[in-house]
């Protein structure tokens, strides 16, 4: 099966299931690897979710028409470009000194609950010290195989758009 000759409901398909085993590994790193998510990581998380809910509506629906696809292609991005911007964080609050790391703060779920959500937003992309720990899985640390991911994906939903075989 050549991916170039893939209709856009194969694609769209094809990238919600690639969500769903970035998200199977997340909780596989999570519950067996004992790596607790920090609140980047959560947010990285609701990114790829949101995305993958896209593709599969997308891929469910299959329009014909391209300002439909554009559509499906511009919710996929938003999230895409959610996650971008969320593990750019984390990887350069990882690329800190240990010096200039900041302190561990409280979980993501206090934050929820103590305070608005754009207070809530700022403190939890301010980072905390938990959020600096690396953890590389085959030499690239998390957010950085999830930037990677997301710009695959951004990048997959934006070509299907104007390629799809009809």
């Amino acid at each position: 099966m050549n991916p170039k000759t893939w209709s856009f409901r194969t694609r769209y398909l094809a990238a919600f299931v690639v969500c769903a085993a970035l998200m199977g590994f997340a909780l596989y790193a999570q519950y067996v690897m004992n790596l607790d998510p920090c609140p980047l990581c959560i947010f990285q998380r609701i990114a790829v979710c949101t995305m993958g809910l896209f593709f599969l509506i997308g891929g469910l629906h299959a329009p014909r028409s391209t300002k439909t696809r554009a559509v499906y292609a511009t919710l996929v991005t938003l999230g895409g470009i959610w996650g971008i911007v969320t593990a750019g964080r984390h990887l350069w609050l990882q690329s800190l000194p240990a010096d200039q790391v900041p302190a561990c703060g409280p979980g993501l779920g206090y934050l929820f609950d103590a305070f608005p959500f754009m207070k809530m937003l700022k403190l939890a992309f301010t980072g905390s010290g938990e959020c600096a720990k690396i953890e590389p899985i085959l030499g690239i640390p998390m957010p950085g195989w999830t930037l990677l991911w997301f710009v695959v994906l951004v990048i997959w939903a934006l070509v299907a758009v104007r390629r799809s075989v009809r």
